[in-house]
This record gives C-alpha cells, structure tokens and sequence, in this order.
C-alpha cells in the first residue's frame, strides 16, 4: 500500500483475501478497505482509491469490503474501468456495481443498499437520500461491501479502479415512503390495457416515474408495472404518478446471468436477489418470493441474444411468459413458436386446463425513442386493481396488441349454444361443430391466421385498408385442442410471415 501525490491511498493488486461460493454464484471478496476510527466533524470526508485487474474468467460476482467508521453520514462510490479494442466476435469489458450495506451479502438477505449496473459511475447513499438505484437509510458502522459484477470481460483482462469516499457529519432523517394505490377507478368488468416492462432512471432507463407515466396515459393504458433491473428503489417514488385513470403496480426485472424475470405487481419494498445461474438451483425460492410477496413470475424475452438474456430456468415456476417483448423482431418469432409448443405440450398432460402457460407483451422501454404500450397487453379483468389484474393475466384472458388502435374480439362457439372466450374451454364432444370468430379493428390489410396444436389451419385475405372486419372458421375438438388467433402485417419475403400486428391466448376446445 502506497499514497500518491494527492494523499489518496492505491492497492496494487486485488488484494486477493476469499474465493467462496455464497449459495449462489462463486464470488471472489478483496482485501477490506479501512478508514480512521470515526469522526465527529461534520462534512470532513476522507478518500480511499482501489486498483486492480479481472481475469478472463472471473466469478459472477467481487465484493470490496468497506470498514465503515461511526459518524459517517454519506458514501459516495466512483469507479472507472478500461475497455480496450477486441476483436470481432469477442466480448469487451462490462463492470456492474453496487452496494451491500453492514447487514452483509447473503443471497436474499437484508444487506442490498442498491444496484446501478454498468449504468452510472458513481453513487451516493445517505440517510435522507440516494442516487437512483441505491436505497436512503442510515449509514450504520460496520462492513459494508461494494459488489462487482464482471458481465463480460475482455481477453486482456479488466482493469478497474475504485474511488470510496465517506462524509462524517449528523445524518437526517429517512423519508417514510409513500406507494402507489393498489386501485384504480376501472370499468368494473372490462378489457383493461397495460405494459409491466418499463425501465425507468432507477436502473438503465432515461425516463422518470412522470414521463412515463405520461407516456403511459398517452398509450392508451389503465395499467402499468415498475421493473427496474435488480432494484426496487423506485418504488417510493411513483405514488405522485398515479390516478383514477392509472394503476401503478410495483416490481422489479430480476437480471441474472441465464436469463431474465419480471416480477409483476409485488408488495410495495419487495427486492428480489439475482444473484444465481441456473446451475445453481435457486430460482425456485425466488419465484416463491415474488409469489408470497403478491406477484407474478413472468419470464422476459426468453429467446433475446444480449449476453445473458436468454432463458435457462425453465418454466415450471413461472406464471406467464413475455412472448412479444418491444418492436417485433426475429427472437420474438422463435419465442412465439416456442410458447405454442408449451401449449401443445399442455394439451398432451391430459391437464392443459391448469397446466397452460399465459402469454402476454410488453414494450421493455428505457428510453426515447422507445414508445411505451407498444405492445400492449390487453386483459379482461373484473376491476382495475392489482389483484384483479394479475387474476386476469394468470387465467390468460388476455391478447397483446401492437397499440391502442386495436382492438379484438375472439370467441368460439358449439352448435348448441355453448360459447368460450379467450383464456377458456369450450366444453363440447370432439366431432360438434365449433365456429370460431374473430372480430377486429385498427389492423388495416392484416392477415388473421388461425393457429392450433396442428399448426396454421386457416389463413384469411387482407383484411380491408379500413382496418376493421371479421373472420369466421369451422372446425371441431377433433381436429383442433385449441385455437389462437395471429394477426399479420403484410411482408414481401414470400413464405415467412409478417411482424405481428395482434395475438390472443388459446381457447381450449373438447371436455
């Protein structure tokens, strides 16, 4: 240990102390980081400078343990990193940081103080106030931990340097913070809109609470969910944005290194720990959290290609499923197919009445130019509240839509009066006629496709440029275990189909 020309003590070296399996993923913990013994001298700061390099091939997680003295009224942390040239094909260098506070780092304990990613390079927490993404709360004595999470790191290694500065002084008071209602107005029952993907400034959006919630009103939405990454910092700060017109549900996206998960509509203050791989057969207690918290596990773009995106958990826990994640594109192709076959697979348990799993769509938005509500779940639910949304959503009484210019109509019908709507069975012997019938507005010149567990069984003509018609087909349980309707823009590739405009859930035909 040495001290440079400006009085600021460097560590060469990572000070190696620990490399350890924490219940999760492998961690590696650093040589502590020590102060004075304290101080009563309000706003003196003392300043402590870390360096070190990452291997190729480090743990998912470092921790910096930081001895905090008493009489410290704020941390602030910054870090900087090198990112040199790779080659093509190759990953550079990504540093995620946060903050762990005397409480420690077990795996969904108590100690979180915050998460910001590879979003910011520096933080503060106070009592009073924090940087967005980081919790306030008193600055108690102890050892706290700054974590590091290496997302990708370069074939030259990942060079880093830490800069941890403490404020003595008096702390304030904590805010006592204020939720959202877990009501709205409503309709009674009725076909609420909402989006439950949006990033917000609390984690690596741009927007904050009341841009988004403006965004949200102008989309067309009764329902919105908060999923900033790994933190549920916002939560405090949206109750000022909501109304009759708009339920603000709460929750986080749970970003792991194989794959990532919203958590729908939790308790207010709920945090979900990330920090696991699919090897490391944890999700389950994590899924049963957001659930005893409130909430619905809802797998997010599960055949994304960013660096750990894609799904590797499976779907046994999860409540629904983020089929159409943002603008369409070619993984939300491969993830439809993939959901039709869990469909399929449903049908084939003999129990596809409580073994299906829900789609729906979200917009993933962080920031300008990406529009909220596109798309849109569009859920039938007996009011707008939380519990009557997620009700909605878990049954599958729901279809996802490009915007709020449309709007659908689709139900199936037995020569006997019988009559099933989305979400449902209709309970009819395998050989009674079945009529299917979709009505639709604001998809000008798209296509409907009726799709079953055989496949595309019926494709329609354009639909005219008024956007606004409907499409009958005939069919039997026989034939059909279930029948989904896909509504299609137009496409010059020949046989490959156009970009979503609309899909609905199944209904289920037979006993």
């Amino acid at each position: 240990m040495c001290e440079d020309e400006h009085g600021i003590e460097s560590f060469d070296g990572i000070g190696r102390r620990a490399l350890f399996v924490t219940g999760a993923a492998a961690a590696l913990t650093l040589g502590s980081v020590t102060f004075a013994s304290g101080s009563d001298a309000t706003d003196r700061t003392e300043t402590r400078t870390v360096s070190g390099t990452l291997p190729t091939g480090s743990p998912d997680f470092v921790y910096l343990p930081v001895e905090v003295p008493r009489g410290v009224r704020e941390i602030h942390v910054a870090y900087t990193y090198d990112k040199p040239s790779v080659p093509a094909g190759t990953a550079g260098n990504a540093l995620d940081i946060g903050l762990f506070d005397e409480r420690g780092t077990a795996l969904g304990g108590e100690g979180f103080r915050g998460w910001s990613g590879g979003a910011r390079t520096e933080f503060f927490v106070r009592a009073d106030d924090a940087t967005p993404g980081y919790v306030p709360g008193r600055i108690r004595p102890g050892t706290w931990h700054i974590a590091l999470g290496p997302y990708t790191v370069a074939p030259q290694g990942l060079p880093y340097e830490i800069t941890i500065t403490l404020t003595y002084g008096e702390q304030d008071a904590t805010p006592v913070p204020a939720y959202p209602p877990s009501r709205a107005k409503g309709r009674g029952r009725a076909w609420y809109r909402g989006d439950c993907h949006l990033h917000s400034w609390y984690s690596d959006g741009r927007r904050t609470p009341a841009e988004i919630a403006a965004l949200a009103r102008a989309a067309g939405l009764d329902f919105i969910n908060t999923s900033d990454h790994n933190t549920h910092s916002s939560h405090p700060h949206w109750a000022d944005q909501a109304g009759d017109d708009l339920l603000i549900m709460l929750g986080e996206e749970v970003t792991t290194r194989n794959g990532h998960v919203v958590a729908l509509g939790t308790d207010p203050g709920t945090f979900v720990d990330w920090r696991y791989r699919a090897r490391d057969n944890r999700f389950g207690r994590f899924a049963r959290q957001i659930r005893r918290a409130g909430g619905l596990v809802v797998p997010a773009h599960p055949h994304a290609t960013c660096v750990g995106c894609g799904w590797k958990f499976g779907f046994g826990e999860a409540d629904a499923v983020e089929v159409w994640n943002g603008p369409y594109t070619p993984d939300d192709e491969v993830t439809l197919a993939d959901w039709d076959n869990t469909l399929v697979a449903a049908v084939r348990s003999g129990d596809a009445d409580r073994s299906w799993l829900p789609a729906m769509g979200n917009s993933d938005a962080h920031r300008d130019p990406d529009p909220v509500g596109t798309p849109q779940t569009v859920v039938l639910a007996d009011d707008l509240t939380r519990e009557a949304i997620q009700e909605g959503l878990r049954a599958g009484r729901s279809y996802v839509a490009e915007s709020k210019l449309v709007s659908l109509t689709f139900s199936a019908a037995g020569a006997k009066g019988q009559h099933a709507g989305i979400g449902e069975r209709l309970r009819v012997a395998p050989d009674t006629p079945v009529t299917v019938r979709l009505e639709a507005t604001g998809v000008p010149r798209c296509t409907v496709r009726f799709v079953t567990d055989q496949g595309v069984l019926f494709t329609s003509a354009p639909l005219p440029v008024s956007g606004s018609g409907t499409v009958e087909w005939n069919t039997t349980a026989q034939y059909a275990a279930y029948v989904r309707a896909e509504l299609r823009h137009e496409t010059a590739a020949g046989p490959v189909p156009g970009a979503l405009a609309a899909f609905t859930n199944p209904i289920f035909l037979g006993t």
